[in-house]
């Protein structure tokens, strides 16, 4: 594997001969990564119904099966897993014992107006502990969820308060929303959309709400998923983002600038930093977890300690 140059900056980010590193394969479809500060990596696979833990010592552990479908996952600052899961519609708050199981969980989203949610699949915390998550309908189709009808006519992402219950719309104007991540600074939120292969931004305003959505970069793909579509995304300290694409992981410049690609040997559904430095990304990736090593850091989330 390589790096496929499009601009030279992309060389100040990774290594152009990095190494894509395979810690362990045999699984179905992999999503949903986040590195506790504990050190180490919790991870979905969808179809399997399972959530899983890697470390460094003790390889691959089996956390938590059936996992209602699980996907996109965070953390919050005292540590609680955040979670999306398909099967329920729901997005959850999850007490974690030391080993990464489940110690207590409660449910925080379930529905919208009165019409259940289609199915919550990404999801960021903001420092001030507000709660964003996407809700495209993947978790209503056949091996990713629990098929059944829509309730809700639209696809949507919205945000949940720090200390309310009430799960406010911030846009809809999406086919399948799905990836999200906040600028450094947390001025921008970046979504990205699955079917529409495209990265838009948006201003963050002060209560929380979103304006003045724009376009980053269209193209991602051509909405195949065999071939790579955006899906998982998240932004470096410097502001780059970086997101699931055809070939691999896309860096994108602020300015949505396409930087490069590093190559990924199969269809990639996440990534996310961790390790000490928390500058190593590790990358879900259809039946594998890989890790490479980059020249930045994540963008620093309230859980990086």
């Amino acid at each position: 594997m390589a790096v496929i140059v499009k601009n030279d900056a992309v060389h100040e980010l990774v290594d152009a001969d990095v190494s894509v590193e395979t810690l362990a394969t045999g699984f179905t479809f992999t999503e949903g990564p986040v590195w506790h500060p504990d050190g180490y990596l919790l991870f979905s696979d969808m179809p399997e119904d399972v959530r899983r833990k890697w470390s460094q010592s003790d390889g691959i552990v089996e956390v938590m099966k059936p996992a209602n479908k699980c996907n996109g996952m965070t953390l919050d600052a005292d540590l609680r897993l955040i979670v999306c899961e398909h099967w329920t519609s729901h997005v959850v708050r999850v007490e974690l014992n030391a080993d990464g199981t489940e110690s207590s969980r409660e449910v925080i989203a379930s529905s919208h107006e009165g019409q259940t949610l289609n199915s919550p699949n990404d999801v960021v915390v903001k420092s001030d502990g507000a709660i964003y998550f996407s809700d495209p309908t993947y978790g209503r189709m056949d091996g990713f969820g629990n098929p059944r009808e829509q309730e809700l006519s639209f696809q949507g992402v919205y945000r949940i308060d720090p200390g309310s219950d009430e799960v406010r719309l911030l846009v809809d104007d999406f086919a399948q929303p799905n990836g999200l991540c906040f600028s450094p600074d947390e001025s921008i939120l970046y979504i990205n959309d699955s079917e529409l292969v495209h990265v838009r931004a948006f201003d963050v305003a002060d209560d929380g709400s979103l304006a003045n959505g724009r376009m980053l970069l269209e193209g991602i793909g051509t909405g195949n998923i065999a071939d790579g579509i955006p899906d998982g995304m998240k932004c470096d300290a410097e502001g780059n983002i970086w997101v699931t694409g055809p070939s691999g992981v896309w860096i994108l410049a602020p300015s949505g600038e396409h930087l490069g690609t590093v190559e990924i040997p199969e269809h990639v559904g996440n990534l996310n930093w961790g390790g000490l430095g928390w500058d190593a990304l590790y990358v879900p990736s259809s039946t594998s977890l890989y890790r490479f090593a980059t020249k930045t850091s994540g963008a620093r989330c309230s859980y990086m300690r």
